[in-house]
Protein backbone atom coordinates (compact mmCIF):
# COMPACT_ATOMS: atom_id res chain seq x y z
CA UNK A 1 0.00 0.00 0.00
CA UNK A 2 2.60 2.73 0.60
CA UNK A 3 4.73 1.89 -2.43
CA UNK A 4 1.75 2.39 -4.67
CA UNK A 5 0.89 5.93 -2.27
CA UNK A 6 4.97 6.84 -2.99
CA UNK A 7 4.72 5.59 -6.72
CA UNK A 8 1.52 7.54 -7.03
CA UNK A 9 3.06 11.01 -5.51
CA UNK A 10 5.74 10.45 -7.86
CA UNK A 11 3.54 10.00 -10.70
CA UNK A 12 2.11 13.45 -9.49
CA UNK A 13 5.28 15.16 -9.57
CA UNK A 14 6.45 13.72 -12.80
CA UNK A 15 2.62 14.81 -13.99
CA UNK A 16 3.15 18.63 -13.02
CA UNK A 17 6.57 18.68 -13.92
CA UNK A 18 5.38 17.28 -17.55
CA UNK A 19 3.09 20.03 -18.09
CA UNK A 20 5.55 22.63 -18.15
CA UNK A 21 8.69 20.19 -19.73
CA UNK A 22 7.36 19.35 -23.09
CA UNK A 23 7.82 15.61 -24.48
CA UNK A 24 6.64 14.70 -21.06
CA UNK A 25 2.84 13.81 -20.86
CA UNK A 26 2.11 15.55 -17.66
CA UNK A 27 -2.00 14.60 -17.04
CA UNK A 28 -1.53 11.06 -18.05
CA UNK A 29 0.92 11.16 -15.46
CA UNK A 30 -1.29 12.62 -12.62
CA UNK A 31 -4.74 10.17 -13.34
CA UNK A 32 -2.41 7.56 -13.35
CA UNK A 33 -1.65 8.54 -9.58
CA UNK A 34 -4.95 8.96 -9.06
CA UNK A 35 -5.56 5.36 -10.13
CA UNK A 36 -2.65 4.30 -7.95
CA UNK A 37 -4.16 5.93 -5.03
CA UNK A 38 -7.58 3.74 -5.69
CA UNK A 39 -6.02 0.42 -5.53
CA UNK A 40 -3.71 0.91 -2.75
CA UNK A 41 -6.97 2.26 -0.94
CA UNK A 42 -9.40 -0.49 -1.86
CA UNK A 43 -10.60 1.85 -4.85
CA UNK A 44 -12.65 3.79 -1.78
CA UNK A 45 -11.58 7.46 -2.32
CA UNK A 46 -12.56 7.57 -5.74
CA UNK A 47 -15.91 6.60 -7.70
CA UNK A 48 -15.97 5.20 -10.98
CA UNK A 49 -17.74 7.76 -11.86
CA UNK A 50 -15.22 10.71 -10.62
CA UNK A 51 -12.31 8.40 -12.39
CA UNK A 52 -14.35 8.04 -15.47
CA UNK A 53 -14.43 12.13 -16.07
CA UNK A 54 -10.70 12.30 -14.93
CA UNK A 55 -9.80 10.02 -17.61
CA UNK A 56 -11.73 11.93 -20.57
CA UNK A 57 -10.46 15.06 -19.10
CA UNK A 58 -7.23 13.53 -19.38
CA UNK A 59 -7.60 12.28 -23.02
CA UNK A 60 -9.26 15.39 -24.18
CA UNK A 61 -6.17 17.86 -22.63
CA UNK A 62 -3.50 15.62 -23.84
CA UNK A 63 -5.10 15.71 -27.63
CA UNK A 64 -5.52 19.41 -27.23
CA UNK A 65 -1.91 19.72 -26.70
CA UNK A 66 -1.42 18.75 -29.75
CA UNK A 67 -4.02 20.38 -31.74
CA UNK A 68 -4.18 23.88 -30.21
CA UNK A 69 -0.69 24.79 -31.01
CA UNK A 70 -1.36 24.11 -34.75
CA UNK A 71 -4.67 26.07 -34.35
CA UNK A 72 -2.82 29.10 -32.89
CA UNK A 73 -0.73 28.94 -36.02
CA UNK A 74 -3.60 29.02 -38.29
CA UNK A 75 -5.46 31.73 -36.05
CA UNK A 76 -2.81 33.85 -36.48
CA UNK A 77 -2.03 32.86 -40.30
CA UNK A 78 0.48 30.29 -40.64
CA UNK A 79 0.69 28.69 -43.85
CA UNK A 80 1.45 25.02 -44.70
CA UNK A 81 5.73 25.89 -44.63
CA UNK A 82 4.35 27.25 -41.30
CA UNK A 83 3.01 24.55 -39.17
CA UNK A 84 5.27 22.29 -40.86
CA UNK A 85 8.32 24.41 -39.95
CA UNK A 86 6.48 24.69 -36.41
CA UNK A 87 6.27 20.45 -36.22
CA UNK A 88 10.20 20.08 -37.45
CA UNK A 89 11.56 23.12 -35.27
CA UNK A 90 9.79 21.31 -32.14
CA UNK A 91 11.10 17.64 -32.91
CA UNK A 92 14.61 19.90 -33.62
CA UNK A 93 14.33 22.38 -30.88
CA UNK A 94 13.52 19.16 -28.38
CA UNK A 95 16.69 16.94 -29.70
CA UNK A 96 19.25 19.81 -29.75
CA UNK A 97 18.19 22.37 -26.41
CA UNK A 98 15.78 19.92 -24.43
CA UNK A 99 13.70 20.64 -22.46
CA UNK A 100 12.99 23.98 -23.70
CA UNK A 101 14.05 23.95 -27.01
CA UNK A 102 10.79 22.09 -28.05
CA UNK A 103 9.04 25.86 -27.68
CA UNK A 104 11.71 27.55 -29.15
CA UNK A 105 12.21 25.49 -31.86
CA UNK A 106 8.67 25.45 -32.75
CA UNK A 107 8.53 29.12 -32.84
CA UNK A 108 11.51 29.70 -35.26
CA UNK A 109 10.39 26.59 -37.41
CA UNK A 110 7.21 28.46 -38.15
CA UNK A 111 9.09 31.94 -38.68
CA UNK A 112 11.32 30.07 -40.98
CA UNK A 113 8.36 28.17 -42.43
CA UNK A 114 7.00 31.53 -43.20
CA UNK A 115 10.23 32.85 -44.57
CA UNK A 116 11.19 30.09 -47.23
CA UNK A 117 7.38 30.85 -49.13
CA UNK A 118 7.97 34.11 -49.40
CA UNK A 119 6.04 35.55 -46.38
CA UNK A 120 7.63 38.98 -45.33
CA UNK A 121 9.11 39.24 -41.75
CA UNK A 122 6.46 40.72 -39.80
CA UNK A 123 3.62 37.83 -41.34
CA UNK A 124 6.51 35.27 -40.49
CA UNK A 125 6.96 36.65 -36.84
CA UNK A 126 3.16 36.56 -36.17
CA UNK A 127 2.79 33.11 -37.56
CA UNK A 128 5.49 32.49 -34.73
CA UNK A 129 3.27 34.42 -32.35
CA UNK A 130 0.70 32.72 -32.82
CA UNK A 131 2.48 28.60 -31.88
CA UNK A 132 4.37 30.56 -29.17
CA UNK A 133 0.53 31.37 -27.93
CA UNK A 134 -0.67 28.30 -28.71
CA UNK A 135 1.71 26.27 -26.92
CA UNK A 136 1.65 28.33 -23.94
CA UNK A 137 -2.15 27.85 -24.10
CA UNK A 138 -1.70 23.80 -24.66
CA UNK A 139 0.81 24.36 -21.38
CA UNK A 140 -1.94 26.21 -19.17
CA UNK A 141 -4.66 23.56 -20.02
CA UNK A 142 -2.49 20.73 -19.02
CA UNK A 143 -1.42 22.57 -15.31
CA UNK A 144 -4.77 23.02 -14.88
CA UNK A 145 -5.80 19.31 -15.53
CA UNK A 146 -2.78 17.97 -13.16
CA UNK A 147 -3.56 20.69 -10.62
CA UNK A 148 -7.44 19.44 -10.18
CA UNK A 149 -5.80 15.93 -10.15
CA UNK A 150 -3.49 16.78 -7.57
CA UNK A 151 -6.13 18.31 -5.64
CA UNK A 152 -7.95 15.33 -5.38
CA UNK A 153 -5.08 12.87 -4.53
CA UNK A 154 -3.80 15.16 -1.89
CA UNK A 155 -7.05 15.21 -0.67
CA UNK A 156 -8.22 11.28 -0.87
CA UNK A 157 -4.73 10.65 0.80
CA UNK A 158 -5.26 12.34 4.21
Amino acid sequence: MIVLIILGVICLLIGILGCVIPGIAGPPFSFLALILLSIAKGWEPFSVQFLIVMAVITIVVTALDYIVPAAGAKKFGASRAGFWGAVLGLFGGLILFPPFGMIIGAFLGAIIGELIVGKEGSQALKAGWGVFIGVMFGMLLKLIASGIMTFYFIKALF
